[in-house]
Formats: C-alpha cells, sequence, structure tokens
C-alpha cells in the first residue's frame, strides 16, 4: 500500500530523525537519491547539460547537492538562482567547488533551451497560494524546453497536502519524493503536474505515524480484500445484490449494472426496474422481479439510482433497507439526505464531481480544484462512505475523518456512457460480499481502473467491453 503524509507529519518526522543523525545527513540522502535519479534518466552523465532551478530553502538545497554530485560525474550543471542571497549556503559551495556555475533568472533563458535535464528545486512542499511572478516566469520558460523536467519532492507550485493548484506551476516529466508520498502526488490535479513519481528513501518509515492522510490500495492490498468462495459457498454466502436501476429511456443502465454485479462475484442479483425484459435477455441468470425492492426477496445489499430516472419512491424504499446500499447518478438527486443520514446500515455514495457539485451546491470546477476537501466535505454531510469518480477516485470514509482512499488505475477510456453504471454494480457486489464500505468501493475502483486498461488497450472502448474485462482484472490481481 502507497501511503501519502500531510507536510507538518513529514517535518515533525523529520526534525525526530534529524535529531538522532549528524547535521545535514538527512539532506546528503535526499540529494545522492535525486541525483541518482537523474543520472538514470539522463543515461550517460558526463558531458550532459543540466540546470538548476534553485529557490531559497531546503528544496533549492537538495537540488545544489545533487547538481554538485552530477557535476563531478562530468555534467556540466548551471544554477539559476531566484534569490542569489537566500540560496542555500552549503549546497552552494558543493556546487561551485564540483564545478558548477550560477546565473540570474533574466540569464537562464538560453541554458534552459540547451539543457538535456531541468531540476525543479524552486519551491518546496511547505508552498502555498502557487508561484510568485519571477517564479511563475522560470516555470513558463521550462514549459518550453526539451529536456526533462525533474522535480524535487513535489512540482513548484502545487500544494502538497490538498493537491489543488493555484496559477503557474512546474509541470514535471518525474517527480522524486523524499521519505514518503505526499498527497498532492496523488490527487489531481496536481498528479498531473508530478509525471512518475520516484520515491527515495530518507529512513523516515520507522519514525512517520502509523495513520497516513491516505492510502492507495495496491495489487497485494486488493487481492487479501477479494472474497473467493469457499467449498461450502451457496449463492447466499456469496452474496445476493439488488439492483434498483434503469427506466423506459435508460434500459441500459441497468443491463450494465447487472453485468457489473455478476462479472464482480455476487452470488445471485436481483433486478427491480422497467427494464426487467433486457436484463433478462443479455443475463438469464438474474432474478427479476416487478413488485419493488421491499417484496423483491433477500438480498445482502442494494445499488440503486443508475438510469433511474425520477423514480424517486424506489429509492426511498431501497434507503429504507437495513443491509449496505450503494447510491450512484440518479439515485443521489432523489435520495432525501435526512434518509441517507439517518440509516444504521452503511451507505455507499458514488458521484463524479459534477453531481458531487450539485449535492454541496457549488460549482464543479470547485469540485474538481479541491477533490481531496471536497470528498471529505461530502462524506461528512452525508454521514455516508463517499466514492468521487475522476481521473483520480478518491474514497472518503463516513463522516470524512480518517485516511481516504486514493485509486490511479483508472484510464481515461473509461470516461464513456455507462461505465459508472459498471462500477456502482461491481462495488454493489462486493458490499454483498461481505466487505465494508470503504472496502467495497475502494477494491470496485481499482477492479475497474484495471478493466478498463484491459478493455481500451489504448483505444476506444464501450461500458459493456470494460464490463466483460473485469472477469480479466479480477484474475490479474488474484495472480
Amino acid at each position: 500500500m502507497r501511503t501519502a503524509y500531510r507536510v507538518e507529519t513529514v517535518r515533525r518526522a523529520e526534525r525526530e530523525l534529524m535529531a538522532g543523525l549528524p547535521e545535514g545527513a538527512l539532506m546528503q540522502r535526499a540529494a545522492a537519491g535525486l541525483a541518482a535519479a537523474c543520472a538514470d534518466l539522463l543515461g550517460r552523465v558526463y558531458g550532459r547539460r543540466v540546470v538548476l532551478l534553485v529557490g531559497s530553502g531546503d528544496n533549492g538545497g537538495d537540488a545544489l547537492y545533487a547538481g554538485a554530485r552530477l557535476a563531478r560525474r562530468g555534467a556540466g550543471v548551471t544554477a539559476v538562482l531566484l534569490t542569489p542571497g537566500r540560496a542555500h549556503g552549503g549546497g552552494l559551495a558543493a556546487l561551485r567547488r564540483a564545478g558548477g556555475r550560477t546565473v540570474a533568472p533574466e540569464g537562464a533563458q538560453d541554458a534552459v533551451r540547451r539543457a538535456d535535464l531541468l531540476l525543479d528545486g524552486i519551491v518546496g512542499i511547505g508552498g502555498k497560494g502557487g508561484l510568485r511572478p519571477d517564479a511563475a516566469a522560470l516555470a513558463a520558460t521550462a514549459a518550453g524546453a526539451r529536456a526533462v523536467v525533474v522535480a524535487v519532492d513535489l512540482p513548484s507550485g502545487v500544494d502538497a497536502d490538498t493537491g489543488e493548484v493555484h496559477g503557474s506551476a512546474i509541470r514535471a516529466d518525474v517527480t522524486v519524493t523524499f521519505g514518503t508520498h505526499k498527497p498532492g502526488l496523488l490527487v489531481d490535479p496536481a498528479r498531473e503536474y508530478a509525471g512518475s513519481v520516484r520515491l527515495v528513501d530518507i529512513g523516515l518509515g520507522d519514525v512517520l505515524p502509523p495513520e497516513p492522510e491516505l492510502a492507495a490500495l495496491q495489487h497485494a492490498d486488493v487481492a487479501a480484500l477479494l472474497p473467493v468462495p469457499g467449498g461450502e459457498s451457496d449463492k447466499y454466502r456469496r452474496g445476493v445484490v439488488g439492483i434498483a436501476a434503469g427506466s423506459a429511456r435508460y434500459p441500459g443502465a441497468a443491463v450494465l449494472a447487472v453485468a457489473g454485479a455478476l462479472r464482480g462475484g455476487a452470488g445471485a442479483v436481483r433486478y427491480v426496474g422497467p427494464a426487467g425484459d433486457a436484463v433478462i435477455a443479455r443475463f438469464p441468470e438474474t432474478l427479476v422481479s416487478d413488485q419493488g425492492p421491499r417484496r423483491a426477496g433477500r438480498v445482502q445489499a442494494w445499488v440503486v439510482g443508475p438510469g433511474a430516472g425520477e423514480d424517486a419512491k424506489t429509492v426511498a424504499e431501497v434507503l429504507a433497507a437495513e443491509v449496505p446500499v450503494l447510491i450512484d447518478a440518479d439515485g443521489l438527486r432523489l435520495a432525501d439526505p435526512d434518509a441517507v443520514r439517518g440509516r444504521t446500515a452503511p451507505t455507499l455514495m458514488t458521484p463524479h464531481a459534477g453531481e458531487a457539485a450539485a449535492l454541496l451546491g457549488v460549482a464543479r470546477e470547485e469540485v474538481e480544484g479541491a477533490r481531496l476537501r471536497f470528498v471529505r466535505e461530502l462524506a461528512a454531510r452525508y454521514r455516508a462512505t463517499v466514492l468521487l469518480k475522476g481521473s483520480t477516485t478518491l474514497i472518503a470514509d463516513a463522516g470524512g475523518e480518517g485516511v481516504v482512499r486514493v485509486n490511479a488505475t483508472g484510464t481515461p477510456w473509461l470516461a464513456t456512457a455507462g461505465s459508472g453504471d459498471v462500477l456502482s454494480g461491481l462495488a454493489g457486489s462486493l458490499l454483498a460480499a461481505g466487505l465494508g464500505a470503504l472496502d467495497a468501493g475502494s477494491t470496485g475502483a481499482y477492479l475497474h481502473g484495471l478493466a478498463g486498461r484491459f478493455a481500451a488497450g489504448g483505444a476506444p472502448v464501450g461500458a459493456h467491453e470494460v464490463a466483460v474485462a473485469v472477469r480479466e482484472a479480477w484474475r490479474s490481481v488474484r495472480e
């Protein structure tokens, strides 16, 4: 599991670690890892041109010490000093001893244009509110360079704690981060600026607290959570999920939600709604009822809302059930907030940014720009687990406190009609199998993202193909 910690937590851990180390040892560990990553990207260090974009403080010091190591290996290293009088003294002296040179920002354009690698050490993880004008001008110069751009710990101009980006920021090809991931490296929009992230171990693992701000499941974590039938399993032990979805206008939503549930491992699916004929034609094993959720029969969880149109009565009936419920799409709009808050069984809401914005009464752009803040706010307001869909999917537990799960297995090809319906059925099947709402949401998002990658293969893909590929995603995790 990849974990990410807030800046305050990282700073506290660094101080604790430094108390038992020689002065400067921690920075040297970071610089050594940074220089090694840069050398790996360059392939051949001797004769290559490296430009350091250096601000004040320790972030600039990391860049200067790494630049000194590269200069000693034969690279031509130039440091662009934004504030020459405030550059890290030890790092600057080390660079000059190694044969590196310095220039002022106004003389940077030619050096940047000729560089093979740019090292962004302008602002560290404590930066807030975007780049100042002089740094923003340097970021614009870097954006036009042909060089590989490497960010030191975090791209300058992005918020380490929230993933928000205010104004100009460095777009890195690679970010080399130290000790632990920071939330901004895992959450969009900042994640887009980070490129590929490499973690350098500087010894923080033993002093960081056990509970991070964010956690990203990996294959092994998902494999451990997946419900696998045993010798004594029957359809009820595997989990029966109810699907209340679809309408005369959107029968396909019901078909896709049922597909996600069946491919997600449900022992049986009970379908309630007006699209029964379409569901049976595609999945004859589905148990179809026209008596409403209350009379549909035994289920271990419900999925309600995909393609539901204006069927508020069905949504209310599902919310009254004493089993876990997943609310998606139209169900989010039709659900009575007080009914959601009053539920005693787990509730999982799965909005995209536009739906979350409508529920919160803000603009969609606000949610997209501050995803971590708003997923917590929505979970707190509804006292429900919230899965906020998007390029990075965030899952906050009921109440908005504790660790937020983040999933980045998705692909832009999943931005297609019906893909969310497949995810609803998939996550609903996991709820029915006994997973908690946080685990069902994050495991479902992980498998859904993998399925999108397998189905697309870099080409356009439809929701039906994503549903079919869930089986391959499941198999890849289990293997």
